[in-house]
Order: structure tokens, then sequence, then C-alpha cells
């Protein structure tokens, strides 16, 4: 099948040369979110897990994760090379020196890239500038921003903590370090409409981001959030409205920018709703074909971004 938009796997294979694995990293860490300097109790579609939940337990050390996966996917991919990823809750939301020293450790053999996740508020240029030492030591840097959605009225909605002006503090930093800065977005948030999903494409775009993955929403029993969906007060889009959404974002998307992922993945036994009881590849595979079926490109509608009402004179 043609190649409609810029597929992750193949970004890292023509990066490195070959197939490269993330290796999911679990710290004895929390959220500024949930302990009170920002908020409390978290996001309302988070779970206590934070999103992780197929992550090694934290009580063993980054080293002794990283081995324990790497083993694994050697043995079963053949693997090479390998991405440590920091991955669940805030992984910047510690002192300087704890955040040096997980991220030291985690230089180990045939660890090519570094990725970091984290909240656009927690993101200060004492913590790049750590970052930046590392980087000069052999590997690649990347930090995966949590936003959601760029509508900021949603954003207090779900409690999300901060607002889209710390995202766009927190990418403008970064790029002065020349990281690669990958977003994460939900696009079936409830209050969110299509217009919302052009604004998340064009933002990112006018930031010159340089990947994002995109999730769809996925409620865990317990969490705020489920209380409302038991409750009706809020609804979830049907699963041809999310592969529409999602291929009307990608047209408006800057062809440059990496797609990471295209729908999410849920521990299923402790949801009430996830993925419309469809499995993401087949998900993938709605995606694919309404994009062939309707000619969509990645980018075809990304006219907007260098004056463009300008663009008739030049």
């Amino acid at each position: 099948m043609e190649q409609r938009y810029k597929i992750y796997s193949q970004y890292l294979k023509e990066k490195y040369g070959e197939k490269v694995y993330k290796l999911p990293i679990n710290l004895p860490i929390t959220c500024p979110n949930r302990d009170g300097v920002v908020g409390v109790g978290g996001c309302t579609f988070c779970a206590d897990v934070g999103a992780g939940f197929e992550s090694l337990e934290n009580t063993l050390s980054v080293r002794e994760q990283l081995e324990k996966n790497m083993s694994y996917i050697r043995k079963r991919y053949k693997a090479n090379k390998f991405i440590a990823y920091f991955q669940n809750y805030t992984n910047t939301y510690m002192s300087l020196d704890k955040f040096e020293q997980y991220i030291n450790e985690a230089l180990i053999d045939d660890i090519v890239e570094i990725a970091i996740s984290t909240r656009p508020d927690s993101i200060n240029e004492e913590y790049l500038k750590i970052l930046k030492k590392v980087e000069q030591k052999g590997v690649n840097i990347s930090i995966e921003l949590g936003l959601q959605t760029v509508n900021y009225h949603t954003l207090k909605k779900i409690n999300r903590g901060h607002t889209l002006a710390e995202f766009i503090d927190a990418v403008v930093r970064i790029k002065k370090y020349n990281f690669e800065t990958i977003v994460h977005l939900i696009l079936n948030l409830p209050g969110d409409d299509m217009e919302d999903i052009i604004e998340n494409a064009k933002i990112l775009s006018a930031l010159d981001v340089d990947g994002v993955k995109l999730h769809s929403l996925y409620i865990v029993k317990g969490t705020a959030m489920a209380k409302e969906y038991e409750s009706g007060k809020i609804k979830i889009i049907s699963l041809y409205e999310y592969v529409k959404r999602v291929c009307v974002f990608l047209q408006y998307l800057s062809k440059d920018i990496v797609l990471h992922r295209l729908v999410g993945r849920a521990p299923e036994e402790n949801t009430l709703f996830c993925n419309w009881n469809t499995s993401w590849w087949k998900i993938k595979d709605m995606i694919d074909d309404y994009m062939v079926e309707n000619d969509i490109y990645q980018g075809c509608k990304c006219d907007y971004l260098n004056g463009k009402s300008v663009k008739k004179f030049i």
C-alpha cells in the first residue's frame, strides 16, 4: 500500500540504519497534578498506574529494567539498538541530582536514544542543560509532551493543570536545545469537535514539532471520568467518527511531522470503554482505507503557514 503519512518505524530505520525498539522505564515518581503543586487528583482520565501499564515494576533500577527488556527483545526480534523510554508519570518532576542520576543509568551499550515523557509545565532550562550534557556522550534526546488537546477549555474540564501557553513555552525552550519534540494528543476528548482537531494539527505544524502520538480516549475504572461516563454526563464518539478525525487531522498536519501512533492501547480488563472493543491494528487499517478511499495524504491541506494571504503575490 502507498504510504500516505510519515511512519515512525520507517523513520527510525532511516535514522539508525536498522530496526530500533523502545524500552519503557518506570520510575518511582509522581505528577505535579497529583501532589498539589498544580492540582490534585490528576487528570480526570488518568488511573493510579499512570500510562505505564506495560512497564516493569519501579522497584527495579533503570539498568535492571533496561537489561531485562533488552534480553527479551533481543531473543524475540534479533534487535541490536534500543531507545530508553522514561514513560510513566512526569519524568522531569524530581530534583536535578536525581534526574541526572536516572538518565545516566540508562547509558548502557546499544542504547542509541533517551526519550523523556513529561508535562508541558515541567520543562525547565536546568533539566534541558543536563540532557544536553547527556547528548554529548553519544545518544540522541527526544522529549514527549502530554498536551492532549489545544482546546484550553477542555484542558480545564479534564483537570489537566496547565493551559496551551505552557505547552508553547515548553516547545520553544526544547527547540533551543535541538531535541526532538513529540506531542501526545487525544482526538476524542469529550467537548472537542472537528474544529479543535484541525487546530491541533495547525498549532503543532506552526510550532514545527518533530512527531505526534495520537491516542483514542479510554475510560479506566475508578477515575473521575469513569464516574462521568457511568452517569451519562459524557459520551464517546463513534469509531467511524474517530477514524474521520484522524484523517482530517493528518490532512492539516505538516508532512514533515512523524506519526508515532494513530491509536493507543489500554489494559482492557480495567476499563469501562476501550477502543470500541476493536483491536488497534484494525482501527489503523480503517484509517488507512479511509485515506485511500478519499485520496487523503498527510499535509494535503497544510497551506496556512508562511502568510497564506500573500502567497498569490510571490
